[in-house]
């Protein structure tokens, strides 16, 4: 069965397609258009059909998050709990990223419990069933690899992070400039130059490229080419070793067009704001205009507890230069394992900042809705301002926490509001006004 890519260049809406094209408010020729050029993907797989959520060139700014269980921690039902959390909170996307307990169970009770496009990362379980089988992670075999690919994406995985873009070159820049002031971050990266060295082997998935594009292609899953280098820490990013990561999935994401499969770049982690846009140009520049996944990215280092904040700071900036899909931070992030209200707090942060980034990327349709809420505020009508909040139920919950005195005002100002004496002041002004 073709992908959503070949369905495209022949011609064809498809309801994927068309149903991108309703939610964004814009012509389904647009999207045909742009899925061809490889501008726009819609995460997918036709073994479960998850909800159309299109990605890139055109498109709202798009939030994904992560859960999954760790070795200390296995939960089954928190992470169905957790998943849910993450929809309801708006979430557009979601990754499965179990390392500890059951790794099929909980992947495919995850799929089952939500409708929203579900990724992973298959390193993640190649590793943990080599450890498992034979004492050590390094003697993963590649058709255990492969396998485990075919075996992910038949459960119904709509995008797929794999580790491509790494090979013996990118980790010999690594090394001839020193190592890192943060190290490596990345799970799967680390676990790939791992087993590169101790095999003294080049990584399979870059060498055997064709054969990854093969088994997602048959799917109709999206091929995100994984950051495994992404820096730790702001002093390690735009280093020699992540540049020529980005380079080489850039080439990939080309190569991987051209063989019929959607696919999306996966961005740095810890980015100081002044090397956000960039980056950005950087990766739009190589990549023929692909999708960009940013992972985040953390601007500071130094704010552990907080990092949903300084994420969203990332992420605001990311969206506005053109980022296509937002990783969510949540507080939990470098302390603990995230639990569901560190997941529903970190969805909520990740969408505002996206919001702020689509008002500048699309200024002329993205800032109607705060002139809505303008006037709403101005003209103490509660109600419409509810309507319009991103999170409605939050903003009443709060406001019902502490009514005023007098209900058309808060309780921030009670008997000086401005807004009210603003009103009376200008009350003719306002007579037969269309603002």
């Amino acid at each position: 069965m073709k992908t959503q890519l070949e369905f495209a260049r022949a011609g064809v809406v498809t309801p994927q397609m068309a149903a991108v094209a309703a939610e964004e408010r814009l012509d389904a020729e647009y999207i045909r258009q742009q899925v061809a050029a490889g501008t726009i993907v819609i995460p997918w797989n036709h073994h479960r059909q998850p909800r159309a959520v299109g990605i890139g060139k055109g498109l709202r700014t798009k939030v994904n998050a992560s859960i999954g269980t760790s070795s200390d921690i296995v939960d089954y039902a928190a992470e169905i709990r957790k998943a849910r959390a993450a929809q309801e909170s708006g979430a557009d996307t979601l990754m499965e990223l179990s390392v500890g307990g059951d790794l099929d169970r909980v992947r495919r009770e995850v799929i089952g419990a939500v409708d929203l496009p579900v990724g992973n990362v298959p390193l993640y379980q190649a590793f943990c069933e080599a450890a498992r089988r034979y004492g050590d992670p390094n003697r993963l075999d590649e058709d255990l690899l492969f396998e485990l690919i075919e075996r992910q994406c038949a459960d119904g995985m709509a995008f797929m992070a794999v580790h491509c873009g790494i090979n013996l070159y990118t980790v010999e820049r690594l090394k001839r400039q020193g190592y890192r002031y943060g190290g490596l971050v990345s799970k799967g990266g680390v676990g790939m130059v791992a087993w590169m060295l101790a095999n003294n082997r080049e990584n399979p998935l870059y060498e055997q490229f064709d054969r990854v594009v093969g088994i997602l292609k048959k799917y109709d899953t999206v091929l995100s080419l994984g950051n495994g280098l992404r820096a730790g820490a702001i002093h390690d990013s735009s280093d020699r070793a992540q540049i020529q990561e980005l380079l080489i999935n850039c080439e990939l994401a080309e190569l991987g067009r051209e063989m019929g499969c959607q696919m999306l770049v996966e961005g740095p982690g810890h980015v100081p704001l002044d090397e956000v846009e960039g980056n950005i140009r950087l990766q739009k520049r190589m990549s023929g205009d692909a999708p960009y996944y940013m992972l985040g990215p953390i601007p500071t280092d130094i704010a552990p507890g907080f990092d949903h904040i300084t994420a969203a700071i990332g992420a605001a900036q990311s969206s506005r230069y053109g980022a296509d899909l937002i990783c969510y931070i949540t507080p939990a992030e470098h302390l603990a394992l995230p639990n569901e209200e560190d997941v529903r707090q970190g969805v909520k942060a990740a969408r505002v900042a996206a919001y702020i980034g689509d008002m500048n990327k699309y200024p002329e349709r993205g800032r109607e809705r705060d002139r809505e809420m303008s006037k709403a505020r101005r003209d103490l009508d509660w109600e419409k301002q509810f309507q319009l909040a991103l999170y409605p139920e939050d903003a009443r919950a709060i406001r019902a926490s502490r009514i005023p005195e007098d209900e058309t005002t808060c309780t921030m100002c009670g008997d000086f509001c401005a807004s009210r004496g603003a009103g009376k002041l200008f009350a003719a002004d306002l007579k037969g006004d269309k603002r």
